[in-house]
């Protein structure tokens, strides 16, 4: 790690990207620091974000908009493809071990680490997608039912045991 002159800019994104789970994008970082720290402009939060990453203090998240992760401890991450958020995974070390040693074993590279990025439909966007499908099926029931309702009113629907 590089000795680099303090910077209050600097340290105030670094105290925010290890504060949060979110993985934000730079303009995330200038948006939620910029109401504390007026001076803020966006190319400082770049700046910084890249010395950070030199730094080896924080990880650039190579998703197709650049994202920051404060938690250096070995995890994979997952990216919903529906709502975009980026959250931690913390899977089992054998099974991440396991990964690593067969790279070895099969093609003889020597591995220091490894990022892993699983992309998908998260939880609570599957919830959300049930729960209105099953609301769009409420609505064409009721809406079924209502016109076998005006039907049987004006005597043009045959009772269900004449079909």
């Amino acid at each position: 790690m590089n000795a680099r002159r303090y910077s209050r800019q600097r340290e105030l994104i670094y105290e925010y990207l290890c504060g949060t789970t979110e993985h934000p994008t730079a303009e995330m970082i200038y948006a939620q620091l910029k109401p504390q720290a007026p001076h803020l402009g966006l190319g400082t939060v770049y700046r910084n974000l890249s010395l950070l990453c030199e730094d080896g203090r924080v990880r650039r998240l190579p998703f197709p908009v650049e994202r920051y992760d404060g938690n250096l401890s070995e995890h994979a991450h997952f990216c919903c493809q529906q709502c975009g958020k980026v959250t931690d995974l913390f899977l089992d070390e054998a099974e991440a071990s396991e990964t690593e040693a067969a790279v070895v074993r099969q093609y003889g590279h020597q591995v220091h680490h490894h990022e892993l990025i699983y992309y998908g439909v998260c939880a609570p966007c599957l919830r959300r997608q049930e729960s209105q499908a099953e609301a769009a099926r409420s609505t064409e029931e009721g809406q079924v039912k209502q016109y076998e309702n005006q039907l049987s009113a004006q005597g043009r629907l045959l009772p269900s045991d004449e079909y």
